[in-house]
């Protein structure tokens, strides 16, 4: 079989490889669809402290496939079973793993990090994730490629669920990638009363507003602090996602918080980033600063649901696809930021 594989910084080839084979505890799973994420690009351009300096390791944690072998000792899942994958594997046994927070575990496993992930045609399900709940079975609605996608709008779900949007509430959401734009359909599907978006690249504005946008504001030609409260009347906003990994953004969106304003840290900064923020503002206005990473199994089953109903159109967000053959120039397009979404779709040569 082939797969994609990341052997240092800077290097992902294409290899073939043996047949995985598997154990009466695990199943096998021949992947149709795999996405490129912001989190295997990092990890291409500086590495990842998962993966050690002579590890190789199969990216890939956004997946979907069908079941084409079964241990002995596997119940409930069949061959023939199409499924995706929560890529957090938590412990099972620590404070966070008891309450259900898979995604938060100190001691968590993840397929494309330390465990060969999708970017194969082939991939070992292992017990671990088998018990710990990982593998869902795709709804007969859905394809494989609206499958993987269910990932990161897991994330982005995950996220979302705290901050308590309202059809009265105006939305800012800073950054115009493809994690912004599942961000748009969620207030778009919540019945935000105004959605605002903004980025420094007007296509990539254009691109997105059909997402769910209401008003775009192009940071590289105006104040983005002065237009924002324009469009808003003074008022400001009333939830904040920053979703792109520049430090400048998280205090500008801290800035145009309204009065019990709520605001997600969505997009992590790179290692010893700095940031001043206004805490007497937060103090005296009431507001409510939140972070996330990942997602639990729980955020994964909403998000499916959310994708089987209709209410959001993950595939919206793919812009080009590339066959394994041209897995490695599927990685090259993405690292240069253009388009959306990649996917990588395992079972066929070319697509280009």
């Amino acid at each position: 079989m082939k797969a994609a594989v990341f052997k240092g910084v800077g290097t992902v080839t294409l290899d073939e490889r043996a047949m995985p084979e598997i154990s009466d505890e695990e199943v096998l799973v021949k992947v149709h669809a795999a996405s490129i994420c912001g989190t295997d690009l990092k990890i291409i351009r500086g590495g990842h402290f998962r993966v050690g300096p002579d590890e190789t390791r199969v990216l890939g944690h956004e997946l979907a496939g069908d079941i084409v072998a079964v241990g002995d000792h596997v119940a409930h899942w069949k061959v023939g079973q199409r499924v995706s994958v929560v890529p957090n594997i938590g412990c099972g046994h620590c404070d966070m793993c008891r309450r259900g927070l898979n995604n938060m575990c100190p001691n968590y496993d993840a397929f494309g990090i330390n465990i060969d992930g999708g970017f194969q045609q082939y991939m070992v399900v292992n017990p671990a994730a088998l018990y710990g709940g990982n593998l869902f079975e795709i709804p007969n609605s859905l394809d494989y490629e609206a499958a993987a996608l269910v990932e990161p709008l897991s994330c982005c779900f995950n996220a979302w669920k705290d901050l308590s949007v309202t059809p009265e509430d105006r939305v800012l959401i800073l950054g115009t990638g493809p994690i912004a734009a599942l961000f748009l359909q969620l207030a778009r599907s919540y019945g935000a009363r105004q959605v605002i978006v903004v980025g420094r690249r007007e296509s990539r504005l254009q691109e997105i507003a059909g997402q769910g946008a209401t008003d775009t504001v192009n940071s590289a030609a105006v104040d983005v602090h002065d237009e924002v409260m324009r469009l808003t009347g003074g008022h400001g906003v009333d939830v904040a996602l920053t979703c792109a990994p520049a430090p400048e953004l998280q205090g500008l969106a801290l800035g145009l918080l309204a009065r019990y304003g709520r605001m997600n840290f969505f997009s992590g900064l790179t290692k010893g980033s700095k940031v001043e923020l206004d805490t007497n503002k937060v103090h005296y206005w009431g507001l409510t600063l939140l972070g996330s990473t990942g997602s639990s199994i729980k955020d994964y089953a909403r998000s499916m649901k959310l994708v089987e109903s209709g209410q959001i159109d993950v595939k919206s967000v793919i812009s080009h696809r590339f066959g394994m053959d041209e897995a490695v120039a599927g990685f090259d397009h993405a690292l240069t930021g253009k388009g959306m979404k990649t996917l990588i779709l395992p079972q066929e040569a070319k697509l280009r």
